[in-house]
Parts: C-alpha cells; sequence; structure tokens
C-alpha cells in the first residue's frame, strides 16, 4: 500500500528479457535501503525487490503488468518514480494507491503556466465512470486531483515541487502514463455494477 508521496527518483541503468518477463536494475538515492522480497512502488507499479547491489536494485515485471502499464517502454537513461510502501504509523499525505495499475492514459497537451503546470491526458473510455471532478488519481504513482473531467478526458495541476522531484517534468504530449484509479471508486463502481 502506498500513498502516491514520491520520495526519490530512480535511473534505468540496465533493461533485460527473459521469455515474456522484463528485467531492470534501477540505481536510486534509496536502493541500498530495500531489502529483498521488498515491494516498492515505481511509477506507481508496486514491484518486488530481488536483489540489491550498493546504490541499485534489480525488478521484474510480467507480461501482465507490461500489459496494463508503460512498462514495456521503459529504456536504460528513464527516470522512474519511486515510493516505498506506506507506514501504518504516520500521516497519509496523498491517498491510498496500491500500485495495481488499471491502464495507461495519454498526454494530450501540456501548458507552463506561472508556477505551476496543467497536463491533460485521455485515457480508455471503459474507465469512465471511475473518473470524478476533483477526485484523486494516480499517474505514474503520483497522488493527484483532476478537475476539467469528461469522459475520456482529464487534466492535472502541478506545482513547482512535483514537478522537480518527479518524472512528470518528462511528460510531453504524446507520452503514457500509468494510471490507478481509487480505490474506493473501484469497489463502488463494482458494487453498483453486480445491483444492476
Amino acid at each position: 500500500m502506498f500513498t502516491g508521496i514520491i520520495e526519490t527518483i530512480g535511473h534505468i541503468e540496465e533493461v533485460y528479457s527473459t521469455g515474456t518477463n522484463k528485467t531492470y536494475w534501477i540505481s536510486s538515492a534509496l536502493s541500498h535501503e530495500f531489502r529483498i522480497d521488498q515491494s516498492v512502488s515505481h511509477n506507481g507499479v508496486c514491484l518486488t525487490v530481488e536483489e540489491v547491489q550498493g546504490r541499485r536494485h534489480r525488478v521484474t515485471a510480467i507480461a501482465e503488468t507490461l500489459q496494463k502499464s508503460n512498462l514495456g517502454h521503459w529504456s536504460t537513461g528513464d527516470l522512474v518514480n519511486i515510493e516505498r510502501c506506506m507506514m501504518m504509523n504516520g500521516r497519509l499525505d496523498g491517498h491510498i494507491v496500491q500500485g495495481h495499475v488499471d491502464t495507461t492514459a495519454i498526454c494530450i497537451d501540456r501548458k507552463q503556466l506561472d508556477g505551476s503546470w496543467e497536463l491533460r491526458f485521455r485515457f480508455p473510455e471503459a474507465f469512465s465512470t471511475l473518473v470524478i471532478e476533483k477526485g484523486s488519481i494516480s499517474l505514474n504513482g503520483i497522488s493527484l486531483t483532476i478537475f476539467n473531467v469528461t469522459e475520456t478526458e482529464f487534466t492535472v495541476a502541478i506545482i513547482p515541487y512535483t514537478f522537480e522531484h518527479t518524472n512528470i517534468k518528462t511528460i510531453e504530449p504524446g507520452a503514457h502514463v500509468n494510471i490507478e484509479f481509487d480505490m474506493m471508486g473501484k469497489y463502488v463502481n463494482r458494487i453498483l455494477s453486480l445491483n444492476r
């Protein structure tokens, strides 16, 4: 379980495939603190740490994860948002994020305003019931509030701190980001669909 408050940015050092899986070596300021079998959010995807070597760690994404996320497009040099699982004895600063990506969205517009940025995304219409005005969403693992919602689009506003300390600064029109919709919204949607 995560909060969507990114702790650091990792750099992908190596990528290789084994069967339908992809394995990544990632260096970060936190890698040396990780332990084998620990769950860590990478761009909003919960991955298990398999090995730690100094200031880098290794994780693997299986076919299901590659299909639903943007991990299949990762390459050497890419930046990755990293967050360790939340501790149950502290404040929940973002919102509850499971690290289970639902789909990807494509950036269709980016505007630099006077002191902030606005990015607009298009997502698959099949998920339209999970997106509400002023609702929470996880984009590449970042807890954000959405607005100007339509059936297939929404906008997020990015403050300077988030822009500087996450990989959102690299997102330009045409880029795909991982989306995890609000967990409570998904449960309500499921209950309503079963009672129709």
